[in-house]
């Protein structure tokens, strides 16, 4: 019952059309029209962001001697963002266009010049997708024949509108209405969730939302230190909301303005060998979401170069998954040095040197990053698990879920409900059931709809209590990516799940 790999690469109109059918997710607000960059997660959206969580915090936390965990206020003091830079230098490069009053991020948008025989005949834009160089192809094609040009027309060279020049933005059309030089020059927008705390409403009182999980642990490391029993090489690991005023969220769940972070920062010795760990932290992250059922061939590694990472920065490297827009950063795994807590040590005026007995030396320690959001592996794993295939004649929509992700672990079927023994046989092993593992009970229609169903919303197993049930106590036990069958007593039921299911 291992069942079959999904070769299926689903649209996100697809994925988006299944979660709110399924009541995996829902647009917030919707009845009042949404509220964009805003989700809400349903029954089952739920189940799965915590097993997600729970999978990584028993991962990260409970599975390893050298990680603790902490869980730190949304709101904290504006001196600690002052610190970490966000406040001056938290911000994306963003444009305007001036007809449709629409608004872009200038890194996502993306602009080319259309040569044909050697002359330039104008300029296209877009924005960033997975298929932009066809797209871009396209577009000159159709000016080139607007314009009844003739001769070899050249690929178009995508350059993202950061690197316009001022001379050029004049000439490069608007993506949402196609008319050159309406839109502005790129300007910083600061994505800050800015508040207020208290009854005033002056600049003594303003606050923010976090943006990041990160910094609580930072400012919490000598509290940490001074209450664990923790030694460098240590880790403190943090799950909760951040927000980012995002310009332009988009690709549902992946970009939005509120969202659920899972964040490890794991302290190391300024001599350690920082190289082996950070790679060794890769590796394992690579693996960890292998395991929880993302496709090997829809992940990937890309090493950012030295040129392109922050000023701080060491070294980054993100675990890539291939969306249906395109491959996108799912995980970053960065070398930090030890700039946050040398930040918040000038800041604050309060020493964070770690102590270290054996060396007999105080320090403050360099950290390695393992960053993941939650949204954007719900999303992965609904994209990795979405099938389609034909069983007995009948186009079966499946979602083949890891047992450990899969919202609902078990659905439990009495073969026919006008029956009261299969029905009191099913009720009492689904009361047993319900104990240990999220379960569901369906009497409703015939036997092979309700499999569909199951199948649909990802249940790895369904148990069916029919006539042989009642002879001899054994139960039909169906998996869901093979359809095959088997008969099992009681004990060997719970066996069985208890293998599949747990880690």
């Amino acid at each position: 019952m291992n069942g079959s790999k999904s070769v299926i690469e689903p649209s996100m109109e697809t994925i988006v059309s299944l979660c709110k059918r399924r009541g995996f997710i829902f647009q917030s607000s919707e009845i009042y029209g949404g509220c964009n960059g805003f989700f809400d997660y349903g029954p089952l959206g739920v189940e799965l962001r915590k097993n997600i969580k729970d999978a990584w915090w028993h991962d990260i936390v409970h599975c390893r001697e050298d990680v603790v965990g902490i869980d730190c206020s949304i709101i904290m003091h504006p001196k600690v963002w002052q610190a970490s830079g966000h406040i001056g230098g938290f911000s994306d490069p963003m444009v305007d266009c001036k007809e449709s009053k629409l608004r872009y991020r200038a890194d996502q948008l993306f602009f080319g010049e259309v040569i044909v025989a050697g002359e330039n005949i104008g300029y296209i834009s877009l924005l960033e997708n997975g298929n932009m160089q066809t797209e871009a192809d396209e577009k000159a094609d159709s000016l080139k024949r607007k314009l009844g040009k003739q001769g070899l027309l050249e690929k178009v060279v995508l350059k993202p509108y950061t690197e316009a020049k001022p001379h050029e933005y004049i000439l490069i059309p608007s993506p949402g209405t196609g008319k050159a030089g309406s839109l502005t020059p790129p300007r910083d927008f600061n994505l800050m969730f800015q508040t207020y705390i208290g009854a005033l409403r002056d600049e003594s009182a303003i606050a923010y939302l976090r943006p990041e999980t990160a910094q609580g642990m930072f400012v919490n490391f000598r509290n940490v230190v001074d209450t664990s029993r923790v030694k460098v090489p240590f880790g403190i690991a943090q799950m909760g909301r951040s927000f980012r005023n995002e310009i332009t969220p988009r690709n549902f769940v992946f970009r939005s303005r509120e969202f659920e972070q899972m964040e490890m920062e794991y302290f190391i010795a300024p001599d350690a060998d920082w190289e082996k760990l950070h790679a060794d932290w890769i590796e394992s992250r690579l693996n960890w979401h292998k395991s929880i059922g993302l496709r090997e061939e829809l992940l990937g590694l890309d090493v950012h170069p030295k040129n392109k990472l922050a000023h701080y920065s060491r070294a980054c490297t993100d675990i890539t998954f291939k969306y249906p827009f395109g491959v996108q950063e799912l995980e970053g795994i960065a070398a930090r040095g030890c700039f946050d807590l040398t930040q918040h040590q000038e800041a604050s005026g309060k020493s964070l040197e770690y102590f270290d007995e054996e060396k007999k030396a105080k320090y403050l320690p360099h950290v390695i990053e393992p960053a993941v959001g939650v949204d954007r592996i719900f999303l992965a794993i609904l994209c990795s698990a979405y099938d389609e295939d034909e069983i007995e004649g009948e186009k079966r929509t499946v979602l083949r879920f890891h047992p450990r992700m899969a919202p609902i672990k078990v659905g439990v079927f009495p073969l026919v409900k006008n029956k009261p023994e299969l029905v009191e046989k099913s009720r009492n092993l689904y009361k047993k059931l319900q104990r240990r593992w999220p379960v569901a009970y369906d009497a409703a229609g015939a036997i092979g709809r309700r499999y569909r169903r199951m199948d649909e919303v990802g249940t790895p197993f369904g148990v069916t209590i029919d006539y042989e049930t009642l002879e001899n106590g054994t139960v039909t036990l169906r998996d869901r990516d093979t359809t095959k069958q088997i008969r099992l007593n009681e004990t060997e039921l719970f066996q069985f799940l208890d293998e599949k299911i747990n880690p």
